[in-house]
């Protein structure tokens, strides 16, 4: 079996989070291997979303310092699993596809997948001028770290665990969608993009389209610099991926080293067990039994062959 984290930032999503957390397919997911935790990280919510969240089995990690890059980092520092996947509390994002993905994941044997919205059979779930301004912001993210996106802006990514210990991400509200995924293209992991359905959200609209369009703008350029300023160090030579890779190589190693050796000093201490006398048993040829019980002869002790 392996572990997948699913990580969901919400903030004041109590009343669509039975709707998204009915929507994990937990028992086709063990069925293809794979143990779950869900964790709800609650973004300084008014309402109870914490509560429901609980209430629905999820872990529920507070983090009161607003900011939806502040949420996802408090939850992947929680995050226990193999694997992390992502999406928002707002009946969005498809996670009933969670199983399809993950084949993709092994199946191309990528490191960090992300999806895209934007494909002309959404647009039904999406006003148009937030349409018309994720293209523009993918855009200028593709020009600028020229990884072939098409949608900068998805929320929704799986990727495995070392991906996130070997990358940089800073940004404390909606632009940490789009450094994630520059941050992981720069460093050179295996990455992929695949379409996915994007449905039309539940309750309140929490997007604050001018604002968040400058700042992701704003941090478009800084993370440029900040990329540019690192690659002309020596220390990055080595690709990042590349050192993650083998990080996560000698952790596994460490890890089953440790199970066999916590295996054979169980094994050992059964075998060397040997039980005492119980009130009222005797000892009989190195048999213990209860009085008036038969004693154990010799040919009681050869073993059966198999015929």
């Amino acid at each position: 079996m392996r572990s997948l984290s699913i990580v969901i930032p919400a903030l004041n999503e109590a009343e669509n989070l039975p709707t998204v957390m009915e929507s994990i397919p937990r028992r086709e997911l063990a069925e293809a291997g794979w143990t779950v935790e869900v964790i709800v990280v609650d973004n300084a919510s008014t309402d109870s979303t914490a509560e429901v969240a609980t209430a629905l089995g999820a872990t529920v990690v507070p983090q009161p310092r607003r900011g939806y890059g502040n949420a996802y980092q408090a939850g992947f520092d929680a995050a226990g699993g193999d694997v992390i996947a992502t999406g928002d509390a707002d009946c969005t994002y498809p996670f009933d596809a969670l199983p399809h993905l993950l084949h993709i994941m092994d199946a191309r044997k990528v490191e960090f997948m992300t999806t895209n919205r934007l494909g002309v059979e959404n647009r039904h779930a999406m006003k148009p001028s937030h349409t018309v301004a994720n293209h523009a912001l993918s855009a200028l993210s593709r020009t600028l770290f020229r990884n072939g996106l098409r949608d900068s802006q998805s929320g929704m990514w799986i990727f495995q665990r070392h991906v996130w210990q070997a990358i940089d991400v800073r940004s404390p509200g909606m632009a940490f969608s789009q450094e994630i995924k520059n941050a992981a293209t720069r460093a050179g992991f295996r990455c992929l993009e695949v379409p996915i359905e994007y449905r039309v959200r539940g309750g309140e609209v929490k997007l604050n389209a001018l604002p968040d369009g400058v700042a992701n703008l704003r941090q478009l350029f800084q993370h440029k610099l900040r990329d540019n300023r690192l690659r002309a160090t020596p220390t990055r030579m080595v690709p990042l991926a590349e050192v993650a890779r083998a990080n996560a190589a000698a952790d596994r190693a460490a890890q089953a080293a440790e199970r066999a050796a916590t295996a054979a000093e169980e094994l050992n201490a059964r075998t060397r067990l040997v039980p005492e006398l119980g009130p009222g048993m005797e000892e009989h040829n190195g048999h213990r039994t209860l009085p008036g019980m038969p004693t154990p002869r010799a040919s009681d002790e050869v073993p059966l062959e198999m015929a």
